[in-house]
């Protein structure tokens, strides 16, 4: 089992940054890959970026070039970059951590607002 803590979100113009942290309980040098997802109201969860154990990544297509998804098995952390934001980037972020098929883990959110 892991508890995942976000953390990072907030209130920014179009066109700025943010960095989001999600915190483990546990070490993550063994999960097989931990990821972050988006909500937006009235929409359905998607994926933005995740990263595997040996450290492929993949993101959702209007993340690539502004978005970078990072991990630090010696902090127990996964961190994602948000650059050059946009209004509809706006949404509920969770951290999720793939432990396999069967097992997954979800962080409680952290809501990110992005102002025209």
């Amino acid at each position: 089992q892991v508890q995942l803590v976000e953390s990072g979100g907030g209130l920014v113009q179009a066109g700025g940054s943010l960095r989001l942290s999600c915190a483990a309980s546990r070490s993550i040098s063994s999960i097989t890959s931990m990821g972050w997802y988006r909500q937006a109201p009235g929409k359905q969860r998607e994926l933005v970026a995740s990263i595997t154990r040996s450290g492929s990544t993949n993101y959702l297509g209007s993340a690539k070039g502004r978005f970078t998804i990072s991990r630090d098995n010696a902090k127990n952390t996964v961190d994602l970059q948000m650059n050059s934001l946009k209004p509809e980037d706006t949404a509920l972020y969770y951290c999720n951590a793939v432990i396999n098929i069967y097992s997954y883990y979800w962080g409680q959110g952290t809501q990110v607002t992005v102002s025209s």
